[in-house]
This record gives C-alpha cells, structure tokens and sequence, in this order.
C-alpha cells in the first residue's frame, strides 16, 4: 500500500514539474567533432516573453587561434559562467540585466590603445624601437588585406607569415625580437580582454647567435685616436666616455651637463626607464673635459656640434647621429660592420681585465671589473670576457718543445 502511495507522488511531482514551463535550456557546448578549422561555441535557448516559445540565443564564440585543449578549457569556463548567471536570473531579453556592448577594435585602434598603455614601463629608445616594430607590422598587415579589420581577425598564422618574412629579410635575432615585441603589444589586449587569449606565447623563438662588435688591436686602437684627435675632439671624447667609463653609446648621449659631478667624481646614468644610477667619473676622463661650469646644466654633453648643446631630437636619432660620424672614420680606415662604437667598450674592458690578473687571482680580478662594469653575476661576466676573447692562456710554446 506504502509503495502504492509513493509512486502515485512522484507520478503526481513528474506531472507538477512538467506544467512549469522552463524559461532557458541548459547550456551546451559545440565543438565541430574536433575540427579545429570549423566554429566552436557555446549554445542555449531561451523562452520569448512574447512569442512564450523558445528561442536559440546567438551562439557564443571561442576564437579560431586557439588550440584543442584551450577551446575547450575556455568553453567549459563560459558554459559554467553562463549556466550560473541563468540560474541568478539573467535574461537576455530584459534590457536592464544585458551587459553593456563592448567596443570592438579594429587592428590600428587595438594597436595604439596598446602603445599608450606601453609607453608608461618603456622609456627612449626601448619604447622607439618597440614602436617601431609594432607599426611596420601594422603596415605589413594592411597591405595584405587587413586594413580597417578587427583584432581577432590576426591569427597565430599570420603573425608567423609576417614573422618568416622578417627572418627571410633580416636575421634570426631580429626575428625573436620582432617576436617578443608583438607579444608584447598582444599580452597588453589580453590584460585588457580586447582579445581572449595572447596567442603569441605559442609561437616558437629561433635559435640566432648573438651578434658582438670585435675588438680593436692595439695598433687600430692607436691609429684610430690619433685620427679622431687631430680631426674630430668632439668625437674623441664621446669615443672615450664608451672606453674608460664603459658606457653604451646611447647612455652617452642622455649625458646632460647636470649629470657630470666633478667635486664627487661621479656621473649620474639614465637608465631606459626613469631611474639613474650613480658611476664613478675616472680622473683620465676628468683630464679631458673642458670647463663644464659655463654650460647649462640642462644641455647635452654630447650635442650635434659640440660639448653642452641643447638638441631636439630623440635620443635614439642622436645616438644615430654618432654612429654615423664614426661610420666614416671606420670607412677611412677600411673596417667592416663587426666593427663599432661597442667595440671600444669590448676593447677597454678587455685590456682592464688583463692589467687586474697581472696582480690579483682570476676571481679577484674579475670580482673587481663586476663593479667597474655593472655585470650583474659572475656567470654573466665570464661569458662576456669569452665572447669578447678577453681570457686567453699564456703563450705555451715551452711545452711543445721536443
């Protein structure tokens, strides 16, 4: 009898349940059989207030760039999403609960918002470069058909057609770095949900050998100082801030006359980003600046013509301006393109090294040029001093006497 009664209740609740008409079904996930060349989505039906039928909502999307495990990690996330604001009472025909439409980016609106955002961490010629990158990529896109289209519309494959273009044109490394900086702009728009996901991160880095300027012999050394002495001072001095300060070509030309302090003996470095870092200013370069006092000291050390000069240009196109005065005095002394500017810092820093280890032990000695360089590791410094060939052994002739 007991059983009787329990099966007329739950024939009574199946009936219950059936004449409450559901407003949405559950949300489902489509996933092509696994084409990854076919739309995947999320899909669910909602009842019409006014029709009172169900009705199949638009489908919501994943993007094609995407790989198999990534759709379906996104797709089970926007399915729960869904289903739990479905069950809070979301409905997509009530004007008051629909979320805001979100601006859709097309490819330079998308790249400029993320080249503001990037101009606040990267300072110089760090963010000159970066953009430099970023809009010869843009120009590549719209003359191959992407002009005025929307962001979602580049695809892993078409960052690595453009990619393959670089490295066909250039060089390995300026591949990579063609590479991370589009990777770059792209995590920007994910941080910003601009685009779902920052595809880029898939795309593999080449292997490219670093490229280093050699080192002079002491005989160019000498023959290149005397030119420079006899026909270009201004150059002179420049060459040796990058000698016997170490610095890098471009660190000279962000030298204002405030930043020299001849009472301390120190200058004060920018850096890519705002910060400066303190160096000591050796007494053999002290020997050799003029009298900074009857400069501002908001002038450039290095100016177009001369010492203490106001010059409006980038510091990337100053640095520019240098490199090529230099280009012609390597030209005049018949020097290929593995040598430059950095090559004096290489040079410099290799002749230290070999007076420091006539009196102090290897260690010794390069745990003092650490500091005179600005190495951040030992590891680092000897693989610098390998590159540069600043550690070779002692003649060993002796031993291979018969």
């Amino acid at each position: 009898m007991v059983n009787n009664i329990k099966k007329l209740l739950f024939k009574h609740e199946i009936k219950h349940d059936l004449a409450i008409k559901k407003k949405y079904s559950i949300p489902k996930i489509y996933i092509a059989n696994g084409d990854l060349t076919k739309q995947w989505y999320v899909y669910f039906s909602y009842r019409n207030p006014i029709t009172d039928r169900m009705e199949r909502m638009p489908n919501i999307n994943v993007s094609n760039t995407l790989d198999k495990k990534q759709r379906i990690e996104l797709l089970k996330s926007m399915k729960d999403n869904l289903s739990d604001m479905l069950k809070n009472g979301f409905n997509p025909y009530d004007v008051d609960n629909n979320i805001e439409e979100e601006k859709i980016y097309n490819i330079r609106e998308a790249f400029d918002f993320a080249l503001n955002i990037k101009e606040q961490s990267l300072k110089g010629v760090s963010f000159s470069n970066f953009k430099n990158r970023i809009l010869k990529f843009n120009l590549w896109l719209n003359s191959n058909g992407f002009d005025k289209r929307n962001i979602t519309s580049v695809t892993k494959k078409t960052v690595i057609t453009y990619l393959n273009e670089v490295l066909e044109k250039t060089s390995p490394r300026n591949r990579n770095n063609t590479r991370t900086d589009i990777q770059g702009i792209f995590q920007v728009l994910e941080d910003n949900e601009i685009i779902l996901t920052n595809f880029i991160t898939n795309i593999n880095i080449l292997k490219a050998k670093p490229e280093r300027n050699k080192s002079y012999s002491t005989k160019e050394e000498d023959a290149i100082f005397e030119y420079m002495k006899n026909n270009d001072p201004l150059m002179l001095l420049f060459v040796k801030f990058i000698s016997y300060n170490f610095l890098r070509p471009v660190e000279a030309c962000r030298l204002l006359i405030g930043d020299i302090d001849l009472i301390d003996k120190k200058i004060r470095l920018k850096t890519k980003t705002t910060n400066y870092k303190i160096k000591i200013l050796p007494q053999i370069l002290i020997d050799d600046l003029p009298d900074l006092s009857k400069y501002d000291k908001n002038a450039f050390l290095f100016g177009r013509n001369g010492i203490g000069e106001f010059w409006e240009a980038e510091e990337n196109n100053r640095r520019n301006t240098y490199s090529e005065k230099f280009k012609a005095i390597k030209d005049k002394f018949n020097l290929g393109k593995d040598y430059g500017l950095y090559s004096f810092r290489h040079t410099f820093i290799g002749k230290l090294y070999h007076e420091f280890i006539k009196t102090l032990t290897p260690f010794e000695a390069k745990s003092k040029l650490m500091l005179i360089t600005g190495h951040a590791t030992m590891k680092a410094l000897d693989e610098y001093l390998r590159d540069i060939d600043a550690v070779l052994p002692e003649d060993y002739s002796e031993h291979l006497v018969k």
